[in-house]
């Protein structure tokens, strides 16, 4: 699939995604800027358009570096426990520090991701068989691990349904002054071009690249914490969205191959593009009200993942 193509189904879905909602804009009534139209469509369309974009990109090129360092194409943020570390993290900031700020929660989250992250790739150091099934496996029983310590806690302090609330996957309360965190990922995205081709390499295993003359525990380092710098922006802000991470970067390399310094732009696109038409058909299916992103994500990432998998093409 041609870059362009992509971009010009990203500039039109953007579009549509600017028009459609429970209050019914059109270009027309932009032309008198002191109406209540106009007013709505700076405060809440066009931040959920650039929030959707971010978060499509950023949580598709996360996937994309996970997989390359991991040498595994079923590793994504969600099965890897990194989205799972960095809710455990907002937990402890929530449950230990009552008086904690929004930025003190980033900071706790991040450090938590980070760290999970780095966990569960010292685990995959250390396994002797590392199938191309059983390696996923580890990370989703790893992930389940950190969410049942989660959901124990929440438990007991009587907060998982604030936790729930504020975790659930979707665009519905991004305005202006609520999605401003996920800019901090747009210098993870602009790095994890620059390292791409350190990526690349560093994903043919540490005796290689050793041999090329990388330093194969920087650049590792590197992508960990690009990877969770991008997944605490958006879970703090939109919440998780599942499978993003995860086939975008499969359905690229099936056309692209596994050169990340290539694959890096057309999977950014095809993540926003993935990420606006189900953000889309979620706004239309029960106008005026909306089905959470998330949950359009699972069932259509699911669908594809699938057909993905019993065709065998993931194997490649």
């Amino acid at each position: 699939m041609k870059l362009w193509i992509l971009g010009i189904a990203a500039i039109i879905l953007s579009f549509i995604s600017l028009f459609i909602g429970a209050i019914n804009i059109t270009p027309m009534d932009l032309l008198n800027w002191e109406s209540d139209e106009s007013h709505i469509f700076l405060i809440s369309r066009i931040p959920r358009l650039i929030a959707i974009i971010l978060a499509g990109a950023g949580m598709s090129i996360a996937g994309l570096i996970m997989q390359s360092l991991s040498r595994n194409k079923f590793v994504s943020p969600t099965t890897a426990g990194t989205l799972d570390a960095a809710k455990l993290g907002i937990l402890i900031s929530m449950l230990f520090f009552t008086n904690v700020t929004y930025t003190q929660q980033v900071i706790f989250s991040f450090a938590f991701a980070l760290a999970g992250t780095f966990v569960f790739m010292q685990i995959l150091d250390r396994i002797k068989f590392k199938d191309v099934i059983f390696v996923p496996l580890i990370g989703i029983m790893y992930g389940n691990i950190l969410s049942s310590i989660t959901t124990f806690l929440g438990y007991e302090a009587d907060l998982l349904q604030n936790l729930s609330s504020w975790l659930m996957g979707s665009f519905t309360l991004v305005i202006a002054g609520r999605y401003e965190l996920l800019y901090v990922s747009i210098p993870a995205l602009i790095l994890a071009y620059i390292y791409a081709n350190k990526f690349t390499v560093a994903g043919m295993g540490e005796e290689f690249a050793r041999n090329l003359g990388l330093s194969y525990k920087v650049v590792l380092n590197i992508g960990l914490i690009l990877v969770a710098i991008i997944s605490t922006t958006v879970v703090l802000t939109v919440g998780v969205i599942p499978f993003l991470g995860l086939i975008v970067p499969n359905i690229v390399s099936l056309y692209l191959g596994d050169n990340l310094r290539k694959t890096i732009p057309h999977t950014a696109l095809l993540g926003v593009v993935f990420l606006l038409i189900c953000d889309i058909i979620g706004r239309i299916i029960i106008h005026p009200y909306e089905i959470p992103v998330n949950v359009t994500v699972a069932v259509i990432g699911s669908a594809i993942f699938l057909t993905m998998l019993l065709r065998g093409r993931a194997y490649a």
